[in-house]
This record gives C-alpha cells, sequence and structure tokens, in this order.
C-alpha cells in the first residue's frame, strides 16, 4: 500500500485514492459487497486499515495511486471540466497523456479566463486549495473596460455585500497609469468571483489571468503548456499558509 509503516486510513479513502471511484461510490461498493479486507468481505462502514493489509474489489487487488501534481497555464476557450456533453474543448485535452492517473482541476477556470490550473489526485491537498478555510491565496492580473475610481478600489479592499455574500479581497491594487490593469488577491472561490466582482460596479472584464496560486507561479510556463510540480513546490502547497 504505502511506504510510511505507520500509516492508517478509512478504507474508502483507500479505495478513492487508488482511483477507482469517490468515497461515496466506495461505500456503496462496501454494501453491496464487492469489497474484501485480507480475504473477507467488509460488512460496515469506516474501517481503517494499514499499509500490511490487502484490499480487493471483485477479486482484483487494489492500490493507491501515486500522488501526482500538475501545472496547467491555461488558454482562452477550454472548459475546466473532463468531460463535455457538447463537445467543447476541456482542460482535459491539453493535459492528454500526461499521465496513466486519473487527475482532477483543483477549482475551475471559466472558459474565457487564462492562468494557472492545478491537477492531482491527492484530495486532501485539493481540498486545501479550494476551501475558503484555509486561505490559500490567489493573483489574478484583471483588464477592465475602462478606468477604475479610487472609491471603488477602496470599497472592494474594504469589503462589501455581492448578492447574497460578503465579499472581501486580500489585496487590490492598479498597475498601470490608464488604470484599467488591475490585481487582486483573493482567497475566496465562489464560481465567477473576480468577474462578478467588477460587474458589480459596472467594469466589464476584458482579460482575466490567473498568474499565482498560494506560493506557485506560472514563471517559464508558456500559455497551452503543463509540467509536473516538484517536490518542493507540493511542499511549499501543502505548508502554505
Amino acid at each position: 500500500m504505502s511506504q510510511n509503516n505507520n500509516r492508517v486510513i478509512r478504507i474508502n479513502k483507500f479505495i478513492s485514492n487508488s482511483g477507482i471511484c469517490s468515497r461515496r461510490q466506495a461505500d456503496e461498493l462496501i454494501l453491496k459487497g464487492k469489497v474484501y479486507l485480507n480475504n473477507k468481505k467488509v460488512e460496515k462502514l469506516g474501517l481503517k486499515i494499514s499499509n500490511q493489509d490487502i484490499v480487493k474489489i471483485d477479486g482484483k487487488i487494489i492500490y493507491e495511486e501515486k500522488k501526482e501534481y500538475l501545472l496547467l497555464n491555461k488558454p482562452k476557450n477550454f472548459i475546466t471540466t473532463l468531460n463535455d456533453p457538447k463537445n467543447r474543448k476541456t482542460v482535459k485535452n491539453l493535459i492528454k497523456g500526461a499521465t496513466k492517473n486519473r487527475l482532477y482541476p483543483v477549482g475551475r477556470l471559466d472558459r474565457n479566463t487564462t492562468g494557472l490550473l492545478i491537477f492531482t489526485n491527492d484530495g486532501d491537498l485539493s481540498k486545501k486549495l479550494t476551501h475558503p478555510s484555509f486561505k490559500i491565496k490567489k493573483i489574478y492580473h484583471v483588464t477592465i473596460d475602462k478606468p477604475i475610481k479610487l472609491n471603488d478600489v477602496k470599497t472592494i479592499q474594504n469589503g462589501f455585500q455581492l448578492e447574497e455574500d460578503k465579499v472581501k479581497v486580500d489585496k487590490i491594487a492598479i498597475l498601470d497609469k490608464e488604470k484599467i490593469n488591475i490585481g487582486l488577491e483573493i482567497h475566496v472561490g465562489k464560481n465567477r468571483i473576480v468577474r462578478r466582482i467588477f460587474e458589480n460596479f459596472n467594469y466589464n472584464v476584458k482579460k482575466l489571468d490567473r498568474v499565482m496560486i498560494g506560493p506557485i507561479t506560472k514563471q517559464n510556463l508558456k500559455r497551452g503548456m503543463w509540467r509536473f510540480l516538484k517536490d518542493s513546490e507540493v511542499r511549499l502547497l501543502k505548508n502554505f499558509s
């Protein structure tokens, strides 16, 4: 199972880590009597197993996938999903052939948003990067259609009501004398949140580019290209706060 001799893990998480299915689907397999632990049928949920245990599903031994972490510099006109019933271009097309493991995008960028997108099969890291309670910063370069008013900058910085949510960014900065290029640091991950912030103040977002996730930047990674994160970068992400 694992190289860690003292590792204990819930059996549904282990099955999920193997890439076969989600934790919920693993529980369903257990309830259907398809999961065996050390050649005995698993009859209750929530069991914990160690690295000496052998797990089988439908008679086949399963193993945890090696954890992988891939960084993509997403171009426009690709949607952040692995399958699209409308046959539109997806980010899956951009990382095709990168690995045999099933990697999932962490959060999402809308079709016209460019920039950094992480893929992984590490559910714990994915949760840390997306849940607001961990406060993992994301930095965006925003280009709007007209100069931003200083009063709007102050309001965005101080926090304001956006529909049913109270929104407060971590930092906002004007990047040019024309006042149309804005730097925005935020850890909230709600759907289209950056575009919605500017639309709320009657600005049209012409370009939106995510340039940083936690400590990870897109340095030397051209648009449309990907690379695996280094072990040191993964450690930075896991320890980032």
